[in-house]
């Protein structure tokens, strides 16, 4: 018969005497690995954390602290004492804004003009950057897209120059070529209802090759595969453009549309401001350009930062309620 143990099993007493002394916490073991993985991340890619400094200043320099001194949008700043010595007014700087008569017309302006611009200059480039993918004439390709793409090098001034030149009713082009058929000179900038065509055709014209890039980009991520699938079941090249090419490009254009709508209030201001005259100031009169006629002509630094201000609050809205609603109908966004 087996025989029983000759040290029995103590009690638990006794088990709790004779016990390990109990160890000190250890420290925060996951903050710790952090810390080590943070150190080894920063030693094998210094140089891309290096080209990201420069970048992340210019947001801190120039967007995040000037941020702060929006605070004179609430007082009745001066120059002597400053953002934070002037005296405060609360919302006095609004109100007397939307009381203002010409406010009505500059949001107008604003709003039709940057939603023209958006109407045209978004449809434009997915068509020729479908139109370059299907080319398969390299020397055409790139002809096209050197042609299209050059004018976005172009300094603002030059294209306004060269409108005004072309647009001329005495020695212009265009007024020229309709003088052969009979038609009279029209004066384009001195007519205002002609400045919100003359603003957004020469914008596309200058802007179309470069956003058709971004799209071409997108073409070339898709899988050869697809197409080929396709053109062996027999699909067109309109069939596949329309299943294939655009679905494959569908985040990009909304991501652009969304960003492009988020700026509707802040539609440019060189090209507006070069363009103005007194004949077209009715329509051409935007946002942009009566804060700087306010605040570095007439010097009225509260009432141009309460108009930038709302401009900013506006642009927030229009961006979080296109994200909101491009996410609900393609589940697409600018962030998940």
């Amino acid at each position: 018969m087996p025989t029983t143990a000759q040290h029995p099993i103590p009690p638990p007493a006794a088990r709790s005497r004779t016990a390990e002394p109990a160890r000190r916490p250890e420290p925060d073991v996951p903050r710790r690995g952090r810390r080590a993985r943070a150190r080894k991340a920063w030693r094998q890619h210094w140089q891309l954390y290096l080209l990201a400094i420069v970048p992340l200043a210019y947001f801190v320099i120039f967007k995040y602290i000037p941020m702060t001194f929006t605070v004179i949008a609430f007082k009745d700043y001066s120059p002597v004492r400053g953002p934070w010595g002037s005296e405060w007014v609360g919302l006095h700087n609004f109100q007397l804004l939307f009381a203002n008569p010409v406010f009505t017309q500059l949001l107008k302006n604003t709003v039709y003009l940057a939603f023209y611009l958006i109407l045209a200059s978004f449809p434009i480039p997915i068509l020729l950057a479908l139109a370059l993918n299907e080319i398969r004439q390299g020397w055409f390709k790139r002809t096209v897209q050197m042609v299209t793409y050059a004018p976005y090098f172009i300094s603002t001034v030059v294209v306004v120059s060269m409108t005004i030149l072309v647009l001329s009713p005495r020695a212009g082009i265009v007024n020229t070529g309709l003088g052969l058929f009979g038609v009279d000179p029209i004066n384009f900038m001195g007519e205002p209802g002609w400045f919100r065509h003359i603003y957004v055709w020469t914008d596309v014209w200058q802007t179309a090759g470069y956003s058709a890039v971004i799209y071409m980009a997108a073409l070339a991520g898709i899988d050869p595969a697809l197409h080929e699938s396709a053109r062996i079941d027999g699909a067109s090249r309109l069939q596949r453009i329309r299943h294939i090419d655009l679905p494959g490009i569908m985040p990009t254009a909304v991501i652009i549309l969304i960003l492009g709508v988020g700026n509707t209030m802040a539609i440019g201001f060189e090209k507006t401001y070069l363009l103005q005259n007194d004949l077209n100031l009715g329509l051409s009169e935007i946002i942009p350009t009566y804060v700087y006629k306010t605040g570095l002509i007439n010097a009225d630094f509260s009432m141009a930062t309460a108009v930038g201000l709302f401009n900013s609050v506006v642009n927030l809205f229009l961006l979080l309620v296109v994200n909101f609603a491009a996410k609900r109908v393609t589940g697409n966004g600018l962030w998940r």
